[in-house]
């Protein structure tokens, strides 16, 4: 599986840019939309929003046979969803139900050669395949990509850094790195990120010149915390750093920004399912959801609306993007805060306060009560002489913290470490700390702040 995984990520922007020139014009019309949408009141989103919801269940019943008997066995028609709230009628879809009926959900209008098989991460269990319409997909997402990258003032012709799920096929024999996009674009290996290995990353992004960076929370903290331990100077050509694929803790926030001085620092959310697609703003740290990708629906554990300042939801969303294979209300796992606040930045956009993540990233005590990892930031020195952490739960009540320590820690450091934690989690978690030569990243290159072996249920984050 690595091996084909590599062969896809060598060859990955090949892949991608010759179907990009062929289906240029799909990108441009949905670039030029998402501008003059993003300006849109909200009066003119919804009534976009219904549009498309419309058009997708009249072709979803039409045209997709799981959507057809679904309507058929509750008796509904699409006529029948007039409204936002008129959704509720149609039954959550999970990734079990598309699993079980993949054939089910391709639209019968579409020609085979129109269908390209693709599959999430499975960072939480067994992947989820499903259907895209090839090369469309990806020209379609691009404008998506070009759009946040305005908000930020960059574009794809400038430098960047890509500092992701790639292996570099060189990296065994010591070149961590490689060139693509006519050299407009540097690869860096998000799996060789060690303390040897660091200067030679920062020298080479230094004599790149990059304007912005394209990585994984994870891996650009690692660059950051050895540059603010080294008193390394800042990369003055670095504008932007996008970040995504992971949740975005506040001492991560905090730590990019005072390392990276005068970057703007976006973070967005996506799933690989194409439903839901958000992001931070300049103005603010909240997560704008853009209306033009999909519907959000944020719930509680008896599937019920979500509509108190602050609370917690499961994130269940309906794509516009996929009409080859639909999804509507999919649950897809993920945890956000409501909020219905306004930004300052005047996009009229719904937003939410927290993506928290999937519902596997909180601790369980044994009093079965859930601990955010957000709840865990560390505003202070408490992790100064920590190279990496990972917590690690497969018992209720019971927690193992992972560490990676630099030459300079002591004993002064584990019992700070504790007692500053025990503060925050209570006293109906019994924590215990690990010593560890390194934290294992998972096969697309991430670092998961936690490994959660426990079931995790919406109904536990009420």
């Amino acid at each position: 599986m690595k091996k084909i995984l590599e062969k896809f990520q060598n060859n990955y922007f090949a892949y991608v840019a010759i179907p990009l020139l062929l289906h240029y014009k799909t990108f441009r019309k949905n670039y030029k939309f998402l501008q003059k949408s993003q300006r849109w009141s909200k009066e003119e989103l919804k009534e976009y929003q219904l549009n498309q919801l419309n058009k997708l269940l009249n072709h979803a019943y039409k045209n997709v046979t799981y959507y057809k008997k679904i309507f058929d066995d509750h008796n509904l028609k699409p006529s029948d969803i007039q409204d936002f709230k008129d959704l509720q009628k149609i039954p959550f879809l999970s990734k079990e139900i598309v699993r079980n009926n993949l054939n089910d959900f391709k639209a019968i209008n579409y020609p085979k050669y129109k269908f390209e098989y693709i599959s999430t991460g499975g960072s939480t269990g067994i992947p989820l395949g499903f259907y895209v319409e090839k090369n469309i997909w990806f020209a379609e997402e691009l404008a998506y990509s070009k759009i946040l990258l305005n908000r930020v003032d960059c574009d794809f012709k400038d430098r960047f850094v890509y500092l992701r799920e790639f292996v570099i096929s060189s990296a065994d024999k010591g070149k961590l790195w490689k060139y693509s996009l006519f050299g407009r674009c540097l690869i860096l290996s998000s799996y060789h990120l060690s303390e040897v290995n660091l200067s030679k990353y920062i020298k080479i992004i230094r004599s790149f010149k990059p304007k912005f960076i394209v990585s994984y929370p994870s891996s650009i903290i690692i660059i950051a915390r050895y540059m603010k331990r080294n008193n390394i100077e800042p990369i003055n050509t670095i504008k932007a750093i996008l970040v995504g694929a992971e949740k975005l803790y506040d001492w991560q926030r905090c730590l990019i920004e005072e390392t990276f001085i005068g970057c703007s620092l976006i973070d967005y959310y996506g799933t690989a399912e194409r439903v839901v697609l958000s992001s931070t703003c300049k103005e603010s740290c909240y997560h704008h959801i853009f209306p033009q990708y999909g519907i959000v629906e944020l719930i509680d554990k008896d599937g019920k609306p979500v509509t108190e300042e602050d609370k917690p939801g499961e994130i269940v969303a309906t794509g516009f993007n996929n009409f080859i294979f639909p999804f509507i209300r999919y649950k897809t796992g993920d945890v956000g805060v409501f909020t219905n606040k306004k930004c300052s930045c005047g996009l009229n956009y719904s937003m939410l306060k927290v993506i928290e993540g999937r519902l596997q990233e909180y601790i369980i005590t044994k009093h079965n009560r859930p601990i955010s990892m957000t709840a865990l930031n560390m505003h202070s020195n408490v992790f100064d002489n920590v190279k990496q952490f990972q917590f690690y739960q497969e018992k209720k009540g019971q927690v193992v913290l992972n560490i990676v320590r630099y030459d300079n820690y002591t004993e002064k450091d584990t019992k700070y470490i504790k007692r500053e934690l025990y503060k925050k989690i209570g006293d109906d978690i019994n924590l215990s700390l690990q010593f560890v030569d390194e934290i294992p990243r998972t096969m697309r290159g991430k670092h998961k702040v936690l490994i959660q072996k426990l079931p995790t249920e919406i109904e536990n984050l009420q």
